[in-house]
């Protein structure tokens, strides 16, 4: 059998770890012109207490339609791919559920769960659960199913509390939130407003793939910038990068004066 190592071990390839700094949204790691926040984080409201992508997810490229394959696929393919992506999660939680934690400001998460899906039918059996319910051995026991798709009709991509309903009341217990894709956040969001109504204490959540458009703006020039993916680093644990200052050419020497010469 595989080891966990050698069914992440490709992903090394393509994936991108997001990385603080100028023009990189605070809460997202959405790529800005600028901009502290990113245009979907400014229109709706931040319930979770912290974010950690483990990777960019670039619109039609290997991480992206992994994400979309591993859950529309079916027999051997759906297999390799649910494996491969448990792994990545697996490996990056192993490591880095701990800088999460304190980002979030909490010694640890006891309770694990999974944002819904955004389709009703494949709800029941989306594969998100079975890997952090089954998969993945530091989730396995921590894991519980909160939440459910509430019948409200709810603008897609769209925050609101009502996306979703709460299996059981909590206690306060902070609670670490899954979800494979964050596009605009408004899912995990919603998942993190229902989960505190119903009374969990902090909320955090890990993304496999933060989606960002190669095409926008500077965003080509940027990820080529980023560093070949480190495990060892995260997205919360690595420095900001320091903001890029023009470079000035050293201006020209002032002229000497000239001493008068006595009369």
């Amino acid at each position: 059998m595989a080891t966990v190592r050698e069914l992440s071990a490709p992903y090394e390839n393509f994936m991108l770890g997001p990385q603080r700094g100028p023009g990189v949204c605070t809460r997202c790691f959405n790529l800005t012109d600028g901009y502290e926040h990113c245009y979907a984080c400014t229109r709706q409201d931040a319930v979770l207490d912290a974010v950690a992508p483990i990777s960019y997810s670039v619109a039609h490229e290997q991480l992206h339609h992994a994400l979309a394959a591993y859950k529309r696929s079916t027999g051997a393919a759906a297999r390799r791919l649910g494996a491969q992506l448990a792994a990545v999660l697996w490996r990056y939680l192993d490591s880095h559920e701990p800088c999460l934690a304190r980002a979030a400001g909490v010694e640890g998460f006891p309770i694990v769960t999974t944002v819904p899906s955004g389709e009703a039918a494949r709800d029941g059996e989306h594969p998100l659960r079975w890997m952090v319910g089954e998969a993945i051995q530091i989730t396995r026991g921590r894991h519980a199913r909160l939440l459910q798709r509430s019948s409200n009709q709810v603008v897609p991509r769209s925050f609101s509390p009502d996306r979703y309903v709460a299996e059981r009341s909590l206690c306060g217990e902070p609670v670490l939130l899954i979800d494979d894709t964050w596009t605009s956040g408004a899912s995990a969001q919603s998942a993190a407003a229902t989960l505190k109504a119903a009374g969990a204490g902090v909320v955090a959540a890990v993304v496999i793939g933060r989606h960002v458009n190669r095409e926008w703006h500077e965003n080509d020039r940027r990820l080529r910038a980023l560093p070949r993916f480190d495990w060892s680093r995260c997205a919360l644990c690595v420095p900001a990068a320091p903001p890029v200052r023009p470079v000035i050419a050293d201006a020209p020497p002032a002229p000497r004066a000239e001493k008068a010469t006595p009369a």
